[in-house]
């Protein structure tokens, strides 16, 4: 569900398609790895046998692959903000009808703001993008 997609995005999706013969419109990037997200179905298909295709992927890239599942809706905004900021962890995450607020400890609260907040500006234009409410950290 990203709005707009500029032309290094579009060569990482002709990229993707070519390797994993999987078309999808979603790609973003999140502290300097490249996320592909698929539906639930088609996730073995595009990490291929032994991940080979994220391999491939990586090495033409030369930057980190992973591939997630789209979130069905805001009810899965858990475990999908999880599965980007994996292995940083966070205590809980509570879901308003205007907003997503992260509650993260003191050590895991900057790793996830990043320096000069470059992954919480990251994250937040996901979660826009994705979800249409905005991203706090506390």
């Amino acid at each position: 569900m990203v709005n707009t997609i500029d032309m290094q995005d579009l060569r990482h999706l002709n990229l993707f398609r070519k390797i994993t013969r999987i078309p999808t419109r979603y790609c973003f990037s999140y502290n300097e790895t490249l996320m592909f997200c698929v539906h639930r179905s088609e996730l073995s298909q595009a990490l291929g046998r032994n991940g080979e295709n994220l391999r491939e992927m990586s090495n033409i890239t030369k930057k980190r692959i992973r591939v997630l599942p789209i979130p069905n809706g805001i009810e899965n905004s858990k475990s999908f903000i999880q599965s980007i900021v994996a292995p940083v962890t966070f205590k809980d995450i509570e879901i308003t009808p205007n907003e997503i607020i992260v509650n993260a400890g003191s050590e895991n609260k900057a790793a996830l703001l990043g320096r000069n907040k470059r992954r919480f500006l990251e994250m937040k234009k996901i979660v826009k993008d994705f979800f249409k409410v905005d991203y706090r950290i506390i």
